[in-house]
């Protein structure tokens, strides 16, 4: 095992090969403990170079809802009708504190991303 620290974007495309390379190695051998160690290099290197910024609280809902296979029907009884709802999803109106209470339960999401703030389209 010959591992170096990931300092540049060379250092970085020749990690990912090498990752590439060894990442089925059977578990408890040399080649898959030195796949863990290039794993976490190079997520903390992603993270420092590649952030992803988060999804804005409408854009959070309307992944939840892809994912859960839901329609804007479903979110009724936590944002309260079908037009409200319709409101939310197309940015016309704000979400309100009850509204993010009963959607943190609903979909399972952080209170924490639902109060960010987005901007209404008028």
């Amino acid at each position: 095992m010959n591992i170096k620290p990931i300092r540049t974007e060379l250092d970085y495309r020749i990690t990912l090969q090498r990752l590439e390379l060894i990442f089925d190695a059977e578990i408890g051998t040399p080649d898959s403990d030195e796949a863990d160690i290039l794993g976490l290099m190079l997520d903390e290197y992603e993270k420092k170079h590649y952030p992803i910024d988060e999804p804005d609280p409408i854009e959070a809902i309307k992944i939840r809802m892809e994912e859960m296979q839901l329609k804007q029907l479903d979110l009724v009884d936590a944002i309260g009708g079908k037009s409200r709802v319709s409101e939310i999803l197309n940015r016309k109106r704000k979400l309100t504190v009850e509204m993010i209470r009963n959607l943190t339960q609903k979909l399972n999401l952080s209170p924490k991303l639902l109060i960010g703030d987005y901007q209404l389209i008028r």
